[in-house]
């Protein structure tokens, strides 16, 4: 995957269901420049990914999105994720069922927060869902970066099963629709 040369550097963190099918997908973005998967919004602080699993730590998994304001802007960045899951389902994504599997975006800052609502306002508005959009919307509380081997999962595990029929036809279909904001690989 080629990328530019970073100019002005942001964070977002979002999650929307299993962090490798968010990370896959962002990853292919014009302007980002990493994708950490990872945990946050619950009580445990360093927790593992076993204690995720039991969703009774209260995290979400997510990924956390450095990328470039000036090739990619937040509002961009929350479309494609919104786009690219199913926002209208509670603690659930496909066969992932827990609270640690919620929609949620994490705001660093009030603007966040304010373009965060205006998405999914407009999503709701524009009824690309046959239900309403039930994603959390919650300030950052810590973050914590998920084990070494979940990071670049996609990438470096393609033909494990859940990446070739799970997280490969969501790239697949973030590439079909956002074809104007994604990188070349």
């Amino acid at each position: 995957m080629e990328r530019e040369l970073v100019k002005q550097v942001a964070i977002a963190t979002m999650g929307g269901g299993c962090f490798w099918c968010v990370e896959a997908v962002i990853q292919r973005l014009r302007g980002v420049v990493s994708v950490t998967s990872g945990y946050t919004g619950g009580e445990t602080e360093n927790p593992s990914y076993k204690e995720i699993c039991t969703g009774t730590t209260g995290h979400t998994e997510v990924v956390q999105i450095e990328f470039d304001e000036e090739l990619i802007d937040y509002r961009q960045l929350l479309t494609v994720f919104m786009l690219t899951h199913d926002p209208t389902t509670l603690n659930r994504q496909g066969n992932d069922v827990g609270t640690q599997y919620r929609s949620a975006i994490y705001y660093h800052d009030e603007q966040q927060q304010t373009i965060a609502k205006e998405v999914i306002e407009d999503i709701d508005v524009s009824e690309v869902y046959a239900s309403p959009v039930v994603t959390e919307i919650s300030p950052l509380g810590v973050f914590y970066a998920a084990e070494s081997y979940h990071q670049n999962y996609f990438n470096q595990n393609p033909s494990q099963q859940y990446c070739m029929f799970v997280v490969g036809e969501k790239v697949a279909k973030a590439r079909a629709k956002f074809s104007d904001l994604m990188i070349a690989e």
